[in-house]
């Protein structure tokens, strides 16, 4: 062995990547399913404001159509198949009642997109809300098995749709729980949560984990009718 060979440091390691470098997503144009409801509309306005192209989709035209006239600032709005084919990016905010449904339809047309589920599958009774149990484990999973071409990941679970559609408030002071199978698809929507001022989005795990996420939904409205809030999440020391 060579006096070079003996003292030949092992290569080094490349930096860590800081977590908080984010892609530019300013160029994608972003989809809302079921955009004609409170939190699509609100998801919706909020990100046409923050500078984002959107198109919300409905099982009707017309109707999606009309809503989007009545948001501005660009919004545009088709039926739910061709909102998910001009999307890069699309947005689930349809009912739970529906979700299955709605994602089977249009499970051709979402091939290759990133979809972003926020259903919350919840029940309501005499005692308030409460999670429902769902056989995939989430909706964020039901999506994932409904949806095998497209890369599911489930976040804004925690938004309350009276802030998002109020024109009066000009930042969301929440984080965002990002929850996925692959850190790209995550970092990209932690970028889309930052565009909306006051708002962050922050990796929390994979889909396996999304149950909790969604679940916590209910809590968070037992919350808001004891102290009448609208109150989101801030999660300390990140």
């Amino acid at each position: 062995m060579t006096s070079t060979d003996s003292t030949q440091q092992p290569p080094a390691k490349a930096p860590a990547k800081d977590p908080w470098d984010l892609p530019d997503v300013s160029g994608l144009v972003v989809g809302v399913l079921g955009g004609t409801g409170d939190q699509g509309r609100g998801l919706a306005y909020r990100l046409a404001r923050a500078g984002q192209k959107v198109i919300i989709g409905s099982r009707a035209a017309d109707r999606a159509q009309s809503a989007a006239a009545e948001l501005g600032l660009g919004v545009e709005g088709a039926d739910n198949a061709e909102c998910a084919r001009r999307s890069d990016v699309v947005i689930v905010a349809v009912p739970w009642e529906g979700h299955a449904k709605t994602l089977e339809s249009l499970r051709e047309d979402l091939a290759g997109k990133l979809v972003v589920d926020c259903v919350n599958p919840l029940g309501f009774d005499k005692q308030g809300a409460y999670a429902l149990q769902v056989p995939e484990g989430s909706a964020a999973q039901q999506a994932a098995a409904l949806l095998p071409d497209s890369r599911v990941t489930a976040a804004f679970h925690h938004l309350s749709a009276v802030l998002l559609q109020d024109e009066s408030i000009d930042e969301i002071d929440t984080d965002v729980m990002v929850l996925g199978e692959a850190r790209a698809d995550t970092d990209l929507v932690q970028a889309l949560a930052a565009r909306i001022p006051g708002m962050r989005g922050v990796f929390a795990g994979r889909l396996r984990n999304a149950h909790q996420v969604e679940s916590l939904v209910a809590n968070l409205i037992s919350t808001n009718r004891r102290y009448k809030a609208h109150a989101g999440l801030r999660l300390t020391d990140v």
